[in-house]
């Protein structure tokens, strides 16, 4: 774990130019929110700093929802007991999925959130891949 400025450099891109490391080797977690009737549920999403999910396609077809949006803040931050712009998929609600996309697997490692904006983790993906929830899947459409 390694500490970084809470002010302006916890976000991804102000890290990766304040401390000199590529986007591509930074990956974010971002909150997805389905629903389906009445039934409404979360899930992780990891995908490199340099890609973007394709939450209404491809995460919401694979989750069975008939609505999916980003979670809202207060509820991603209340829900998973961690800072926004921090949230990491290690220590999650154990009943969401952990969506890791392809690209991310593929490292041989990534820069990813603590769970605060004041710190940063460098892990292995094979870590990621082997937690209960995760699953790898490709989340993002070619640009």
């Amino acid at each position: 774990m390694g500490q970084c400025d809470r002010s302006g450099s916890a976000d991804t891109a102000a890290f990766c130019e304040h401390y000199d490391i590529g986007l591509d080797v930074s990956a974010n977690c971002v909150v997805a929110e389905a629903k389906r009737a009445d039934r409404v549920w979360y899930a992780a999403c990891m995908v490199l700093a340099t890609t973007r999910a394709d939450v209404n396609g491809i995460v919401r077809k694979h989750l069975g929802a008939r609505k999916i949006s980003f979670a809202p803040m207060d509820t991603a931050v209340s829900l998973t007991a961690m800072e926004y712009g921090g949230i990491t998929p290690v220590g999650l609600p154990a009943d969401w999925p952990v969506l890791v996309d392809r690209n991310v697997a593929d490292q041989q490692q990534v820069i990813i959130g603590s769970g605060v904006r004041g710190s940063k983790l460098l892990a292995a993906p094979r870590v990621l891949t082997k937690l209960p929830t995760a699953e790898v899947l490709t989340l993002t459409r070619p640009a």
